[in-house]
């Protein structure tokens, strides 16, 4: 019996390549819930092969990859400029960076959200500052024009760095807030009631396409849904104004959607529409444990991005 034919061809003798993903994460993943290892599985029944790469290790040959995928790099915030220059690597090693290096540091700085606002996106309302000085905290609140904001850092994750602030506990923590940003820009929030009341919702699409839906709410006393801080997390269905605000959000950056978005929104103020918190487009948890079908939704995308690029 003679080999098979192979589009009018025998079938090739040497062996096919299988497509390499590395998935870019950090070097001590303890404290962290990271459940990107449940979209290998799906991906190795598409055909690939994928290594989790901590973004600060020497001598990787990104040549080697088909794709380099941003998924738990969530200790760059403390050395942004190092993780830019790791990104410029893999992009002038001709391996696909996704998402993309332009996307990232437009994504990188909270400043993103003045351009969204700009184009429509209903975001919270926000003050910006480059530092604080010395006696300038009470001033910026009284801008806010709230009884509650919220301070944080224009790079940040995981809330490292957030301050949630009344009257009272602005006039006791003034020395640590001031010292906190007096080299660091910040953005100044009305503190948004609905993410205590209700919670923020967070809403993940690949290639564009809607995943699934979660609603995290903090823990008692705290204002911060992550995980890392004792929040709650639940598997909800994205309906009417919720979905409305998520498209509208990830429509406003243009066209050609990225592999991977996640839109926090959390209800206004005056209980109406929704406000856009963030759209992140760096390294967000996709929360693919969530969602049975999830991580086979996620390694379709990568794999049609990949391998069967549009147009």
């Amino acid at each position: 019996m003679g080999v098979r034919p192979y589009h009018g061809r025998p079938l090739p003798h040497w062996p096919i390549p299988v497509p390499r993903a590395a998935f870019l994460t950090l070097d001590n993943p303890e404290g962290y819930s990271i459940d990107d290892g449940l979209a290998h599985a799906p991906l190795a029944a598409l055909g690939w092969a994928v290594d989790d790469v901590p973004w600060r290790r020497a001598g990787v040959d990104w040549g080697s990859y088909d794709a380099i995928v941003i998924r738990s790099p969530w200790d760059y915030h403390h050395d942004p400029e190092a993780f830019l220059s790791v990104l410029e690597g893999i992009e002038a090693s001709g391996t696909q960076l996704l998402n993309g290096l332009p996307l990232v540091r437009w994504n990188l700085r909270k400043t993103y959200l003045r351009d969204l606002a700009d184009r429509g996106v209903p975001t919270i309302p926000t003050v910006w500052r480059d530092r604080l000085a010395p006696g300038s905290l009470a001033p910026l609140l009284a801008e806010v024009g709230t009884e509650e904001a919220v301070i944080k850092p224009v790079v940040s994750a995981t809330a490292v760095g957030a301050f949630r602030l009344d009257a009272a506990s602005a006039a006791t923590r003034t020395g640590e807030v001031e010292a906190y940003y007096a080299d660091r820009a910040l953005m100044a929030q009305p503190m948004a009631r609905a993410v205590v009341d209700e919670g923020e919702y967070s809403l993940f699409y690949f290639n564009g396409a809607h995943s699934h839906t979660i609603l995290k709410t903090p823990r008692a006393g705290d204002f911060r849904v992550q995980e890392e801080h004792g929040g709650h997390l639940q598997l909800i269905e994205a309906e009417g104004a919720l979905r409305e605000a998520g498209d509208r959000a990830l429509a406003a950056i243009g066209d050609d959607p990225p592999l991977y978005a996640r839109a926090d929104l959390v209800r206004a103020n005056d209980g109406g529409a929704f406000w856009l918190m963030e759209l992140e487009l760096i390294e967000p948890s996709l929360y693919l444990r969530m969602d049975p079908g999830a991580p086979a939704r996620f390694a379709r995308a990568l794999h049609e991005r990949v391998l069967n690029p549009r147009g």
